[in-house]
Formats: C-alpha cells, structure tokens, sequence
C-alpha cells in the first residue's frame, strides 16, 4: 500500500428543508455528512460504521459523485474531481464504481443479465462487437462465481447471493480500481454473507482494487477491513487500524458499539458489561452544539457540550475526536465498559 488514492477535505453534504407548495422557501438544512476529512490508501479496506442515519451511505454516494457535495474537496489519485462534469465525469466513473445495499432493487427487472453487464461495455466503449461483449459478459459472470449459462434469465429467476453477485460483475465490468460497497451483505443470510465477503476479498487481490466497505455490523467489518473509521452524526470520531481500533477503542461511542457486539462464548457474553446508551440520535437538521454525541455520552462534561473536539492523533494511524481520550485510553476496555 503506498499514497491515499481518495483524499476527502472537509467534505458537506447538506440537504435542503423547504416549506411552502407553489412558493417555496428553505427553512433549513439535513447535514447528513458535515465536515468529512478522510484519506483512503491505495489497495486497502476502510470500513465505515456507524448507527442508520448517521451519514455513511450519503458520505459514499458524494465519493461517487452521485450526489454533488454542499462543500469541501474530493481528490482521486491526486485529481480533484469535485466539480467534474461531462466527459471528464464519465471517464471518473470507469475507475470509481459502487455496489448498493439492496440487491432486489439495484438491477432492472426488465433486463437480462447479459444486457445488464453490456450496457456499462457498449457506454465506455469497452468490448466492441457482439461477440466481444459476449465473451466478457461470461468472463464477468465466471469471475464472482455464477455459471456464464445463466446470462440471458432475468433477476427475478435470481436468489439475493445471486443477485448480489451479478451487482459486483456490472461494477467490474468497467475495470475500476475504486469501488464503494454500500452494505452489500445487510440483506443477504448469514452463510451467504460468508460467501459474498470472501468474493470481495478474492476479487481485490485479483484485480488489486480499493475498498470504501460501509456497514453497520462491527463483526463483518472486522472480518474484511484493515482500518476502520466510526461515524457519528455526520462526523468521523475515530480512525484505527482494525486490530488497534477493536483492541482499544478511545472513542465513548466506538466503546458503546462494540459492547454491543456478540461474543459467541455463553460464559464471556454472561459476564460481560454492556454499555447502554440513553436517548435517540439527535436531529441532524438541529445536531448538538460542541461533541455531538454528548448529549449521550456516559463521560461527558461541560467542555463536551462547549467545545467541538477535533480529530487528534493518539498514536500511530489511531485519530479521535474526544476531549477525554487520554483518560479513556489508559484504562482497559473492560473497565470502561464496566463503567
């Protein structure tokens, strides 16, 4: 892994409230992602977490560029491409490419397989001819697993897995080197996200991709990523690798998530604390003055609903936005769990 082949600067997306039928008039806004920074390395995972409603699909979607940010700065491979339009935006989306959450949803019914992994050939100019596209198309098919036979039937005649493999062939198709997986296992079983996670793995050391993987399960996030960022409320409140992140959390909520993770040890679950949080996450449209997140924070204090912490680097590759980490920090996971 060498330089960030996606650098995010202060990154907004801010989305418009309006009242009124004919006349209408903003009366204020949704910050669904508000003030990003994020560096994402060349050839790894970056996990992203965090509650539903938190930001993570819209932050993915902004990277994509399905979404136009309110502000703030996309670099990929050291371009900015914030502002791209046209044909310069269409030659981005032959590197940058996504997977959706829901894989009913996210292919056309009225198209067959085949013309589903065509189309992205025949707009990129990629595969001439008939037999050219052909012949990709079963590669594609071959490549996550799926019986090349199978490209003239119809989603319908698919189960979830299946249809989630075909998600991945029309994200390959186009040779990306940076693909956003938005949730791409939540609506599979659990054997099948097994299945669909070990794929990913195999197709990036095969094809050396990038991965933003946002998901809100801390178990499969652990499984493929090798860092992680948390997100809060529009807000990433800690970066680590995985085995620093997961060993020792600084963050109260990053804390908080992980108590809620199941051991799959009956002993250890029994004696194990749990961190419980009270009330709901706060509007977005109105967030919390200073820390977000303390209006449910077990350690919050005066300076929490005062001050905004910002991002500080706690060792190396570890960053968090807590005004107490230090102290958080020095005490085992267990203990402050327990707390």
């Amino acid at each position: 892994m060498s330089g960030p082949l996606v650098q995010i600067d202060d990154l907004k997306m801010h989305f418009p409230i309006t009242r009124g039928v004919v006349f209408q008039r903003r009366v204020g806004s949704v910050k669904a992602v508000d003030g990003v920074s994020l560096a994402i390395r060349r050839g790894e995972t970056l996990g992203l977490v965090g509650e539903s409603g938190c930001g993570k699909t819209t932050f993915g979607r902004c990277i994509v560029r399905l979404y136009d940010p309110t502000d703030g700065r996309i670099l990929f491979d050291g371009q900015d491409v914030t502002g791209l339009r046209g044909a310069a935006m269409g030659r981005l989306r032959r590197r940058i490419q996504m997977i959706f959450q829901d894989p009913y949803s996210s292919l056309n019914p009225r198209m067959t397989v085949h013309d589903t992994l065509a189309e992205p050939l025949a707009a990129h100019g990629l595969a001439p001819g008939r037999r050219a596209r052909e012949a990709r198309v079963a590669e594609l098919l071959g490549l996550v697993g799926l019986n090349p036979a199978f490209a003239d039937r119809y989603p319908h005649e698919f189960s979830g897995g299946q249809r989630q493999r075909i998600g991945f062939a029309r994200a390959l198709a186009v040779e990306p080197e940076f693909v956003v997986c938005d949730e791409p296992v939540s609506a599979l079983d659990v054997s099948i996200q097994a299945q669909i996670l070990n794929l990913l793995r195999q197709l990036q050391r095969r094809l050396n991709l990038t991965y933003l993987f946002i998901a809100h399960d801390l178990a499969v996030v652990r499984h493929i990523s090798d860092r992680v960022a948390v997100m809060y409320l529009g807000k990433i409140v800690e970066v680590a690798g995985r085995a620093s992140l997961y060993g020792r959390p600084l963050h109260p909520y990053t804390r908080a998530l992980l108590s809620a993770v199941p051991v799959p040890d009956p002993e250890v679950e029994e004696r194990r604390q749990r961190i419980v949080l009270t009330g709901d996450v706060p509007n977005p449209a109105s967030p919390p003055t200073g820390c977000r997140f303390h209006p449910r924070c077990p350690w919050a204090t005066e300076l929490c609903a005062r001050a905004e912490p910002p991002l500080e680097t706690a060792d190396d590759g570890h960053t968090v936005a807590c005004h107490h980490w230090r102290a958080l920090g020095a005490a085992p996971v267990a203990e402050a769990v327990h707390a």
